[in-house]
């Protein structure tokens, strides 16, 4: 069996882990002295264990592994927060966040914009259609409900959920959008995900451009001629 070529842009395993190193440091200085630190707990506390029960070799192995475990555990969880605080207060914030959602997603970016870059984003999965906006509540509700009454019109048999991302009063702070994304009811099977997805992609849309850069590797939508 051929083998699929490797993307020559893609960067390997042990690089990826240096670039999530260097933005943890960026954002926590702390952060990779206490994913150290925990590697290195559990390994002297194996190696504490196996001198007093007299199986040094095999807990000294068995501390091996589960320092290595542990220390990626701590080393993913500390990349997470720092992910999050460097992306608070951006401008498409949330759309990186949900882009970075495992399983059958489909993001689309900055589907609604208004000229004081509040933003709604669109994703379809199993839930069904989910509109996660950024912004003031005061300002994104009526961007939610127009944008709701829009894909409706091709997807009415579709449950469509509103959710608002930020830290105000009733919305999901960062942090917690993809956990409240996983926790909607799965509505829908694959392959109802992808018709809904091709059917809200011939929409038209018309955007005026936000002012402030949305994540990388967002796209905005571009209007069709008529």
């Amino acid at each position: 069996m051929a083998k699929k070529p490797e993307d020559p842009e893609r960067p390997g395993r042990i690089k990826q882990l240096r670039m999530i190193a260097k933005i943890i440091k960026e954002a926590n200085p702390k952060g990779m002295p206490i994913v150290y630190a925990s590697a290195l707990g559990t390994l002297a506390l194996c190696i504490v264990i196996g001198l007093v029960t007299g199986w040094f070799w095999y807990l000294l192995f068995i501390g091996i592994m589960l320092a290595l475990t542990v220390g990626l555990v701590v080393f993913g969880q500390i990349a997470q927060k720092s992910q999050y605080s460097m992306l608070h207060g951006q401008v498409g914030a949330a759309a990186a966040i949900l882009q970075g959602m495992r399983g059958n997603w489909e993001v689309t970016p900055a589907v609604a914009v208004n000229r004081d870059q509040d933003i709604v984003h669109r994703v379809v999965g199993y839930p069904g259609i989910v509109l996660v906006s950024e912004g003031p509540g005061s300002r994104v509700q009526k961007m939610l409900v127009a944008e709701k009454k829009r894909v409706q019109r091709v997807a009415l048999d579709v449950p469509v959920y509103d959710v608002q991302s930020g830290d105000g009063e009733g919305q999901i702070p960062l942090a917690k959008l993809q956990r409240h994304l996983m926790k909607l009811p799965r509505n829908l099977k694959k392959p109802a995900v992808y018709e809904i997805n091709n059917r809200l992609k011939a929409l038209p849309q018309t955007l005026p451009m936000p002012k402030g850069p949305l994540p990388r590797g967002a796209k905005m939508p571009r209007p069709k001629m008529r």
